[in-house]
């Protein structure tokens, strides 16, 4: 792997340019689209979704003929495929084709209904059920792995870590830093934008910091990263929009899927399911990594709370 110096914040930093990843499977198409269209153009836009929402009848079409379909130009689509990870048109009709004969056979589910307002509880619950496990697959498959285990080695050799998130983030921040502090190492979940910042700017090479953000512009949450990247600490940023601004300032970005919006079900809530998976997915890395250290301390937090979840006597 090699490196290049990249400047930002104001200082030059080396960083490591990890080789291009694979284009994404045809499953994860849909959770692509997802993840890319609100930074992408309208027109960008209309050749991502039609493609989602048709890909057999897009898959038959040429370059030319998808333009005329979604009134775009080539260059438009050419873009858009590229955006969307693949090298040219002709990876994405592969991909399209390989989508189609998934759906074809029952492989693929199909897009989960938005919940209505007078919906009963049981459609509900079965309509939840199918888009979490959506999310799930979704984050699975679009997770860059190169990141991920770059991210499980740094966490694992940190003198210290310290989490960022706020709002729903921060349920998923706090429960990162948990499950690291019982397993043995210095974490520390940090919800207060102020107090943030505050333990960022003491930061320094071998700590790491790791920002949790759906949107990937929340100001509370990257100015706590951008102050300890600038202080030599090793940054992760875990975000529903690879384009965002905290990844300005993230050695590595871990990409959770960007579930559809409906006035009854905020996208917090499906993102919450694709950060806490990509949460659990760090520990266990880092579990793996340390596991001489991390079982026994881990059996340790068990014994000592084994008491509390006893029965009382009466």
């Amino acid at each position: 792997m090699k490196e290049n110096s990249v400047r930002r914040a104001g200082r030059s930093r080396p960083v490591a340019v990890a080789p291009r990843p694979a284009p994404p499977e045809p499953g994860a198409l849909a959770a692509k689209v997802r993840t890319m269209a609100p930074s992408m153009t309208r027109s960008m836009q209309r050749v991502a979704e039609t493609v989602a929402g048709d890909p057999a009848g897009c898959a038959a079409l040429t370059v030319t003929g998808l333009a005329e379909r979604t009134g775009t130009s080539e260059a438009t689509v050419v873009r858009t495929a590229r955006l969307l990870g693949y090298p040219g048109y002709r990876d994405l009709r592969l991909a399209l084709a390989g989508l189609a004969a998934q759906q074809a056979s029952g492989a693929a589910p199909a897009v989960t209904a938005d919940i209505s307002v007078d919906d009963p509880l049981r459609d509900v619950v079965a309509k939840l059920a199918a888009d979490e496990r959506q999310t799930l697959t979704d984050t699975a498959s679009a997770l860059d792995i190169a990141q991920l285990e770059a991210s499980v080695a740094a966490l694992a050799a940190a003198r210290r870590i310290d989490v960022y998130g706020i709002g729903a983030s921060s349920l998923v921040a706090q429960d990162l830093a948990q499950k690291l502090l019982r397993i043995g190492l210095v974490a520390h979940a940090h919800t207060d934008p102020h107090l943030a910042v505050t333990t960022a700017v003491q930061l320094r090479t071998g700590d790491v910091a790791v920002a949790i953000t759906h949107s990937g512009r929340t100001v509370d949450v990257i100015e706590p990263l951008r102050a300890a990247f600038d202080r030599g600490a090793t940054t992760v940023a875990v975000t529903g929009r690879p384009d965002g601004e905290v990844t300005h300032y993230a050695d590595h970005v871990l990409t959770t899927s960007t579930a559809r919006e409906s006035e009854l079900r905020p996208a917090a809530m499906s993102s919450r399911t694709s950060q806490l998976l990509v949460v659990d997915c760090l520990f266990i890395g880092v579990a793996q990594r340390t596991y001489d250290v991390a079982a026994p301390a881990l059996h340790a937090s068990y014994e000592a709370l084994a008491h509390r979840h006893a029965p009382r006597e009466r």
